[in-house]
């Protein structure tokens, strides 16, 4: 097998993998800068070589064997990771770096904070994404994304920020309301704001309520978005559901208040990229920056060290 290796040359699977994966010669020749005939005969020589036909012609197209099918998955992976390596070593720290996140992430925690990353690194501009949708990094224009999950995704190395948990928030006059000595089961008597499965996980979380028991009355007001809803809860003095990690800076004010240290909810936020590309200089300068103003956020790590000692 050494042998067979050492015979092929890296420019037959360089073209191989490029019909395979345009699926005709013409157009492999075109993106190569070289004949249709340069592209038959290369293929041609590969498959004498291995002894396997690759290719089935037919007028228009050409189709895959099953032998060329597994060939053009290992070069398709093979000249991807070289693609890859090229662009980290020829990276300067230098261009633009693409950013795919979630609508909340990116307005309550993230965009505040970016203009240090451009004074830290001038050379670096961003674009930010927002959205549900989950990116493939390997195939679209991102270079990194922030999502909530588990923290597995195939291909992809996965840093994790902080723990996507929800808890109660509310307005300081609303907190007043709740009396001297406030409990979880007071917030059954009192108009609340947010989902009615949010509402009712945590008060499962506080132990008001079992599984299987009754739900308390459903919230009055509900809304597309978390921002919306604790919105609302400003506006109206109210009590919903969020995360005091995206509401850090409201808590940090004074204009919401967190009246119990009770969470729920298992998924975290995970910066991801994929593992080929975590050398990448603006992956590498905004992954240490990230870092470290996840580190810098007292919210962040109040509910990191409280949700692992629970853990412990």
């Amino acid at each position: 097998m050494s042998d067979v290796l050492a015979r092929i040359p890296l420019s037959a699977i360089r073209v191989f993998e490029a019909a395979a994966r345009l699926g005709s010669f013409t157009r492999a020749a075109e993106e190569l800068g070289i004949t249709q005939a340069a592209v038959s005969w290369q293929v041609k020589a590969l498959e004498e070589r291995l002894d396997r036909k690759l290719f089935v012609r037919r007028p228009r197209e050409v189709i895959l064997t099953p032998a060329g099918e597994r060939l053009a998955r290992a070069a398709g992976e093979a000249m991807a990771g070289l693609r890859s390596a090229i662009t980290d070593l020829s990276e300067t720290g230098e261009g633009v770096l693409c950013i795919t996140t979630l609508q909340t992430f990116a307005t309550h925690w993230l965009a505040g904070r970016l203009g240090a990353f451009q004074v830290a690194h001038p050379k670096i501009a961003v674009r930010l994404d927002t959205g549900n949708r989950m990116v493939d990094l390997n195939r679209e224009d991102f270079d990194v994304a922030i999502r909530t999950g588990r923290g597995v995704w195939p291909g992809m190395e996965a840093l994790r920020l902080f723990p996507a948990a929800q808890t109660v928030l509310c307005t300081p006059a609303a907190m007043a309301s709740l009396g001297d000595s406030p409990t979880p089961a007071r917030l059954m008597d009192v108009p609340r704001i947010g989902s009615d499965l949010e509402w009712t996980a945590w008060f499962q979380a506080a132990g008001v309520i079992a599984d299987g028991v009754e739900r308390p009355a459903a919230p009055r007001i509900t809304a597309d978005t978390q921002t919306l809803e604790v919105a609302a809860a400003l506006a109206n003095d109210g009590v919903a559901i969020g995360s005091p990690v995206m509401f850090g800076r409201d808590l940090a004010a004074g204009r919401l208040v967190q009246p119990f240290e009770i969470y729920f909810g298992e998924s975290s936020y995970w910066l991801v990229y994929p593992q080929d590309r975590r050398r990448a200089g603006k992956i590498a300068a905004f992954r240490e920056w990230l870092l470290e103003e996840v580190a810098n956020d007292p919210f962040a790590q109040k509910v990191l060290a409280r949700l692992g000692a629970e853990a412990a």
